[in-house]
């Protein structure tokens, strides 16, 4: 390209731009963009992050946008109208994530990178699904593994997660200050309460090898139960006697008198 063209025509180069983004598609880089216009690269970037002005502006009156990120920039259509866009084209409506996809991705925008076995402590449940899920919409991907036992994984945003938010880097996120603390604190009662939850365990099987304090197993010794056996006999026999011993009731009787038998 004619280096006073790349030089002066100002104009002329974010038409330029504007043109390789919207026949693209997809994000381009500023390296290649700087490749192409012959001008440094971080100049690009100030063309397109200025361009973006008039394209995100509230009073601009065109229905796409300029995204700019970190390494490179795009244009992309309005929210607003993704439904027309949809009809228009023959476009079926893809998923949405779940909010457990959602909560997953939250915890790892806001804390990455960070390992599986850290989000599922932060949420409570298991999160493979969730995880696997995010990966194959390359929402996020695995950066390498902690120095630790077992290497676990560890996972980070992607690009597209920044161009699917509308975000040119993470410093753009909402103020997560909250939601990381939230998540350390959720994290250290979750590690807490297994620990709590393991010591009872261990502490209740303890107990169960040792008899309760105060209470004795009394059995009966045989003699114990022989003399008592004889003492029911002795009360047996002395209601015989007695029972022997009682007059008759018409025995006494006075002469004239009625007996229970003579009323038959």
């Amino acid at each position: 390209m004619d280096e006073s063209v790349a030089i002066t025509d100002i104009r002329k180069i974010t038409q330029a731009i504007e043109a390789i983004l919207f026949a693209a598609g997809h994000p381009v880089t500023y390296d290649r963009l700087s490749d192409v216009l012959g001008i440094p690269a971080a100049e690009v970037r100030r063309l397109a992050e200025h361009m973006a002005l008039s394209y995100n502006g509230e009073d601009s009156e065109r229905g796409i946008l300029l995204l700019c990120m970190e390494d490179g920039c795009q244009l992309c259509t309005k929210e607003e109208y993704a439904p027309y866009i949809r009809e228009a084209l023959g476009i079926r409506r893809g998923g949405n994530l779940s909010a457990s996809s959602l909560e997953v991705l939250a915890v790892i925008a806001y804390n990455q990178p960070v390992t599986r076995s850290y989000i599922d402590a932060v949420r409570g449940v298991d999160s493979s699904y969730a995880v696997n899920s995010l990966i194959d919409r390359n929402l996020i991907e695995s950066c390498g593994r902690l120095d630790a036992p077992g290497r676990p994984m560890l996972y980070a945003t992607t690009p597209d997660f920044l161009r699917v938010f509308g975000l040119e880097s993470l410093a753009d996120l909402p103020d997560g200050d909250a939601l990381a603390l939230a998540s350390a604190t959720k994290y250290e009662e979750v590690s807490g309460e297994q620990n709590k939850a393991e010591e009872a365990s261990a502490e209740d099987e303890s107990a169960a090898d040792v008899p309760a304090d105060g209470v004795e197993e009394t059995l009966p010794t045989e003699g114990a139960t022989d003399e008592t056996a004889n003492e029911a006999e002795a009360v047996t026999s002395t209601d015989a006697d007695e029972a022997e011993e009682l007059p008759d009731p018409e025995e006494d009787m006075p002469e004239g008198a009625v007996g229970f038998t003579d009323l038959d």
